[in-house]
Formats: C-alpha cells, structure tokens, sequence
C-alpha cells in the first residue's frame, strides 16, 4: 500500500477582474485555506477509483466509484450526476495527457478534503484540478483550459505561497512572487456576500459583451495595479480602489457593489473577481468592531481580516516563473 498527499491554496483576484483573460496584469492573493487530496494506492485484481469529497466540517459530501479503463461510473444511479460528470470529465482529461495515469493494478482510494465552505468561491474547482494534476503529473494550466477554462491565475495561486502578480503571455501564463504587505493590511477586511457567483457565467458574459478598446482599458487597469504595489497610505489605496471599480463598473455596465449594498459605509468596496457574489474587499479606518458590527448587522458573518486570509509566508528576492510548468522551480525566496 503507497499513500500520496497533495494541496492547493485558494484564491482571490485582487486586480484584473475579467480583463485578466485578455492579457491585464493582475494581482492575486493565495489564501490559508485550501484543499487537500490523500490518493492511496492497494493491489487488486479487478482495479476501481473509489472517491470521497469531504467538506470543513468533515462531513461527505460526495462519493463514487469509477472503472478505470474508460472511467465509467459504477453506480448507475449516479451516472447522470453533476458532480460525477464533471469529475469524469477531468480524470479523462488527464489520461489524454498522460496515457499511463492510473494504468496500474491497484485499487485507489482518493479522499479530498476542502478548508472552506464550497460555495465561498476560494477555488474548489482550481484546487481539485491542481491537485489532480500534480497526482496525474501533468500541466495543470493544460487540465483546468481543457475543463472549466479561465485565465488560470487560481492554478497559479494553488501553488504560490504568497501575493502573486498574474499575466497571460503570447507564450502562455506568466507570474511573480510579490510583497504585497501594506502597511495598513490591519484596516483590509474580506467579506463573503453570502452568494456564490457561478464564474463560467461571469466568462461568458464578459465575452460576449463586444467590449471596445479592450486595450486602452487593459492599460489603465494595469496602471491603476501598479498603483496598488506602490500605495504609501490607506487613503491611497482607497482612491486606486473605486478608480479600478468605476472602469469595469463603466465597461461592462454593473453597478458597483459599493452603490448596491454598501452605499453609506464609510471606507472603500472592491468586488473580487467575478462581480455579483463570492468575496469584497472592504477599508476601514475605524476599529476593528465597529467595522464587524457594520457589515454583521446586514447580515454578512463571515468577515477576515488580511492576516487571517491571505497567505504571507515567503518574500520575493527575484524570480521569473514559467506558467507552462507543473511546478515553481529554481526560486530564490525568504522566509517573513
């Protein structure tokens, strides 16, 4: 019996939001709660896939099995089931990539267990494919283009372990280690909207809008992110903030979720990524109870405060990363 453990941070999209699939210049924020995979390996005469999704609470959520010459379920009650196809989906995916995945004469029990609530948008999804990838040994940029597609900044992030800035490249995805450690990360709080935005939506709507002068909007979004790295006080920051809401608010036609939930509050409110649910990014110069009890007295409970959320663990010295790549490799990093 051999047992394989793998893990992928979640995510958050600071800058960027849908531009980031055309080439803007994001920035990205892995967080400490991820997802974890345990793949063991027993030999067995008549091989299967037996799988097991466990939620924060440790309660199952999901369970199949799986032949593993074509991938088949072998529960015909369960064979039309969402969650089963879109599995199905990306084990055969990885088998296009790496013909000799899961070729061997062994039963194999996989057990995955997410840190967050599903329906929080941290990257259920972008952490199962990384995952998998890693357990596959194949690109996992390739497996998440050829399953739920997007730019692949939370693939990025799933292996990063801190703030990263994220770029699709001519040659494909390109990212780098930031210290993005403000200062003023004491008054940056991340609120869940109590709605999970579906993202394939999000893409598809941004795709079909016939957005013009795509380009002249990436490079002010890509000034506005600089300003984010550069900021020298929260004030600042706040100003880049609606700056950044009101050029995707103007092109794609939203409201703003400052002028939709959070009209009288008192600092700024920056959707991240998909607009419409999933995590805010709110500012507060007051203290920390006073801008709880704001936000829990309209029904919002989940509330972080950066350093609860956002992984911080290594400062960038210098390195180049090559998105084609499984793995960061060759990175001079230190320790905070």
């Amino acid at each position: 019996m051999s047992k394989q453990k793998f893990y992928g941070h979640g995510k958050l999209l600071l800058t960027g939001e849908y531009f980031v699939l055309d080439g803007a210049k994001s920035i990205a924020l892995p967080t400490k709660l991820g997802q974890q995979m345990s793949v063991v390996h027993r030999p067995s005469n008549d091989p299967k896939l037996l799988w097991k999704s466990f939620d924060n609470k440790n309660q199952c959520w999901f369970e199949t099995k799986f032949e593993l010459w074509h991938f088949e379920c072998l529960e015909p009650e369960k064979k039309d089931n969402t969650e089963v196809q879109i599995l199905q989906n990306i084990l055969k995916q990885a088998r296009l990539q790496n013909i000799h995945f899961l070729r061997e004469g062994f039963d194999v029990y996989v057990e995955t267990i997410l840190e967050f609530p599903i329906k929080w948008g941290l990257g259920s999804s972008s952490t199962l494919v990384y995952n998998i990838a890693q357990w596959a040994y194949i690109s996992p940029f390739e497996l998440l283009s050829k399953t739920f597609k997007g730019s692949g900044y939370d693939i990025a992030c799933a292996q990063s372990m801190g703030p990263i800035s994220y770029q699709l490249q001519s040659r494909g995805p390109h990212w780098e280690t930031l210290s993005f450690n403000p200062h003023f990360k004491d008054n940056l709080y991340f609120i869940y909207l109590n709605e999970k935005q579906n993202s394939r939506d999000g893409i598809k709507a941004y795709q079909d809008a016939n957005i013009k002068n795509k380009d002249v909007i990436i490079k002010e979004l890509n000034k506005i992110t600089g300003n984010f790295l550069s900021c020298v006080d929260l004030q600042e920051f706040e100003q880049n903030i609606f700056a950044h809401e009101n050029i995707i608010s103007k092109t794609l036609g939203m409201q703003r979720v400052f002028d939709t939930n959070f009209s009288d509050y008192w600092g700024a409110v920056k959707s991240l990524g998909a607009w419409g649910g999933d995590f805010i990014l709110a500012t507060s110069c007051k203290s920390e109870k006073e801008t709880k009890e704001y936000f829990t007295k309209r029904g919002y409970e989940t509330i972080f405060t950066f350093k609860e959320l956002i992984l911080q663990n290594f400062q960038r010295l210098g390195c180049h990363i090559d998105g084609n790549s499984q793995e960061i490799n060759n990175v001079d990093y230190a320790i905070q």
